[in-house]
């Protein structure tokens, strides 16, 4: 089968598989909604980290900007956010209709898109300058520095949290509310970076990653083509964090919000998983990921840690290239693209 048809048909399944999820797997729906979710953290961060390659450890800070400017805006619009957070989100006092919540979730999550793309910005500015391992280490600090600001901002409820809004009534399903909004931002996120890998834009940034002093004498702007990719990363972190944090309904500045040594080490880790640099391969990843994390709590509960760690070694010893490299090793014919077809990628990208 050609590539390119495979590459649509898997597509197509991909879609009706998210589509008729609800009927398909009508119990499990809060646990896919997440691994929606975790295909897009892995394909945002492979984005930066992959493509441009800057790793990148400190993306998990634009999912939990976007989670609280998500629910601060979801609550601002009605009600005074200290108040609500004073109070815990309880009370008779904090009440919202079906059409209040709708509509803060409408506003609230492509605000929190927004608001960590311009921090990208602003982080890029000041970090991008920096090149590899320095780079690398310079954003370990990010999601810690964030989580200690909002652990003490009694704005956003501090060290105690903050609970998301819940619609009054019980007209609105919102568990399968989030599902379908996690699958179609997965699908948006898929589709956009399927667009945006076939412009200029991704020979610009694959040329950083493979000799960015190259890239600077052939005349790019490599700091705003790696700040660009940062931000558009960030945008799709910030809608779903917004998203995140209304499933679980209450976010924790360290454990939920920031939680750089899970949420921040699982996005790279499924990128690395199935294959950096690739599109399919943060997919791939995040569902071979997600569903052995699924089954490591379930079945191993007080080693899943353990378990994980080791899977971790394994992946990094035994799967330097991720599963799509190692398919594309060992079937070079059926899985990696051709001269021919890079050359004409490369020629529709210039034209």
């Amino acid at each position: 089968m050609n590539r390119r048809i495979a590459h649509i048909v898997a597509v197509i399944a991909l879609g009706l598989v998210g589509l008729f999820g609800p009927w398909l797997l009508p119990d499990y729906l809060a646990q896919f909604s997440k691994l929606w979710l975790f295909i897009v953290l892995a394909l945002s961060w492979d984005l930066l980290g992959g493509q441009t390659g800057y790793n990148s450890f400190g993306n998990v800070v634009f999912f939990g900007v976007g989670m609280y400017a998500s629910a601060v805006v979801q609550v601002g619009l009605f009600y005074p956010v200290a108040e609500y957070t004073a109070a815990k989100g309880g009370g008779t006092a904090f009440v919202f209709s079906t059409d209040q919540f709708l509509t803060g979730l409408a506003l609230g999550l492509p605000f929190g898109g927004v608001l960590a793309a311009l921090l990208a910005l602003l982080l890029g500015a000041a970090m991008l300058g920096m090149r590899g391992h320095y780079f690398a280490i310079a954003t370990l600090g990010l999601a810690v520095a964030a989580g200690e600001l909002a652990g003490g901002w009694n704005f956003i409820g501090a060290g105690s949290g903050m609970v998301t809004p819940t619609p009054k009534g019980a007209g609105l399903d919102t568990t399968v509310l989030f599902y379908y909004l996690s699958y179609g931002l997965a699908m948006i996120t898929f589709v956009f970076f399927n667009w945006l890998y076939s412009t200029r834009f991704r020979l610009a940034i694959n040329a950083i990653r493979d000799d960015e002093d190259k890239a600077e004498a052939m005349g790019h702007f490599t700091t705003r083509n790696k700040t660009i990719a940062w931000m558009i990363g960030a945008f799709f972190l910030g809608v779903a964090g917004g998203i995140f944090g209304n499933i679980v309904n209450f976010i924790d500045p360290i454990d939920v919000a920031f939680s750089g040594a899970e949420v921040g080490v699982w996005m790279i880790l499924m990128a690395i998983l199935g294959g950096k640099g690739t599109l399919w391969g943060p997919v791939i990843g995040a569902g071979v990921f997600f569903i052995t994390k699924e089954l490591f709590w379930t079945y191993l509960l007080g080693w899943q840690r353990v378990a994980l760690g080791a899977l971790i070694v394994v992946i990094v010893v035994f799967f330097p290239q991720g599963i799509v490299g190692w398919l594309k090793e060992r079937w070079p014919g059926r899985f990696a693209a051709g001269h021919e077809e890079l050359e004409a990628a490369e020629t529709r990208a210039a034209g």
